[in-house]
């Protein structure tokens, strides 16, 4: 059974930082290619970061130069540094496989002040 938790979210000023976590299981973690995805207010879930198995990153272009995805295969996670944040990238951030497995974590509320 696919479980995944995320962590790290919170509230910053625009400008600022937050480092995502997630904690994966019940995958073969180290042969999945991974992914942030996350979700505005009225707005379709999109991904925004993805990692391969070998470590090949991808970003949407409003992300690019400010946000880093990695993982760490012994531990099963992958993170998301988030710098010089605005306030368009409030959103509830998940993790999940790429492409995407049928469940869903809780995930973390990212809350940017202008």
């Amino acid at each position: 059974q696919v479980q995944l938790v995320e962590s790290g979210g919170g509230l910053v000023q625009a400008g600022g930082s937050l480092r995502l976590s997630c904690a994966a299981s019940g995958i073969i973690f180290r042969m999945a290619a991974m992914g942030w995805y996350r979700q505005a207010p009225g707005k379709q879930r999109e991904l925004v970061a993805d990692i391969t198995s070998g470590g090949r990153t991808k970003y949407v272009d409003s992300v690019k130069g400010r946000f880093t995805i990695s993982r760490d295969n012994a531990k099963e996670t992958v993170h998301l540094q988030m710098n010089s944040l605005k306030p368009e990238d409030t959103a509830v951030y998940y993790c999940n496989g790429d492409p995407a497995y049928d469940y869903w974590g809780q995930g973390t509320q990212v809350t940017v002040s202008s």
